[in-house]
């Protein structure tokens, strides 16, 4: 028990950067250059937001009655050994950052700058936090950027781990932009950690399982959803990111598209759902936020299928 509240705290502390900017210790933190310095003999964790990336690559913040400077050495894990690009740096300005203050210095023109160290921050996040994480373990995590192949989260202090596109959801989408939009914070799961430490996430068992989606929907109702495959013999219609249904083929429907169909009957024995088409339209609506089934910290074993379905789905970590 001891462990896990330990693991609970460390995560606590070290979050994904832009989750600790607008919280009242750290607007206190930087509110005087004499707050400023108690957070120095702290030690605090403090964040602010990247105002430059001089020509030399070092990080220019504004933390209110003072600049601040992260040098290039300081900016990220990897960056003195080439594993990590300059562009990381790059990427950082007019976003916030994560840092400790680890001295002081006086411009020509008298003006204090407090000097920074990203780098110090992620190395005690990767030591005290991460480092204890185990497959299976649900945390916190914001996404940063997507591929066609995935999406990348921070999962503390501006360290990234990937959300395969196949691990996003049970229904299948076409990019991870349909599903997230960058900064979103999101719950994730362990999903692997590799031998150099890099870490995979999956984020679909949290999403609910057929028979949790499947309640929220009756026969008879007409519904939303969106056009995920068109195929031959049907349309397939996600009706939740968990849970998509059937439809008969329709001429001119693509998919993207959003819909309007028909519930004709839920089988939860076959996991089907079978659906008429009663409109379909092209329209951007803005992501909405999943709906998590779990509050769960730590999950072994799922099942997505239902008890009676022939068919088994589930994910073991």
């Amino acid at each position: 028990m001891r462990a896990k509240c330990f693991h609970r705290r460390q995560m606590k502390k070290y979050m994904p950067e832009g989750k600790l900017i607008t919280q009242q210790e750290n607007q206190y933190n930087l509110k005087s250059k004499t707050n400023i310095m108690q957070a120095y003999h702290r030690g605090s964790i403090l964040e602010a937001r990247v105002l430059l990336c001089d020509n030399e690559h070092n990080l220019h913040l504004d933390l209110g009655p003072m600049r601040g400077i992260i040098p290039r050495c300081e900016g990220a894990i990897g960056i003195d050994d080439g594993s990590v690009r300059d562009i990381a740096l790059i990427s950082r300005v007019n976003k916030p950052v994560s840092f400790r203050i680890i001295g002081f210095e006086t411009d020509a023109y008298g003006e204090d700058i407090a000097i920074l160290s990203r780098k110090k921050v992620q190395e005690d996040c990767y030591n005290e936090y991460i480092s204890t994480l185990c497959k299976g373990d649900v945390i916190d995590a914001r996404i940063t950027h997507t591929e066609g192949f995935g999406a990348f989260a921070d999962i503390g202090a501006g360290l990234v781990a990937l959300l395969p596109i196949d691990a996003i959801s049970v229904s299948r989408i076409p990019h991870p932009n349909v599903r997230f939009s960058i900064g979103d914070n999101i719950k994730a799961i362990i999903k692997d950690i590799a031998q150099d430490g890099k870490i995979t996430l999956s984020h679909k068992e949290l999403l609910g399982t057929w028979e949790q989606n499947a309640q929220n929907f009756k026969a008879g109702e007409t519904v939303p959803g969106i056009v995920r495959s068109v195929e031959k013999y049907g349309i397939f219609v996600e009706l939740a990111p968990n849970l998509a249904g059937l439809a008969e083929p329709v001429p001119d429907i693509y998919p993207g598209q959003h819909a309007t169909v028909y519930i004709k009957s839920l089988i939860p024995e076959r996991m089907k759902i079978k659906l008429i088409i009663v409109d379909a339209f092209d329209a951007q609506y803005p992501h909405e936020p999943p709906q998590y089934y779990t509050d769960a910290t730590h999950i072994s074993h799922w099942v997505y299928s239902p008890e009676n379905c022939p068919r088994l789905i589930e994910s073991v970590f």
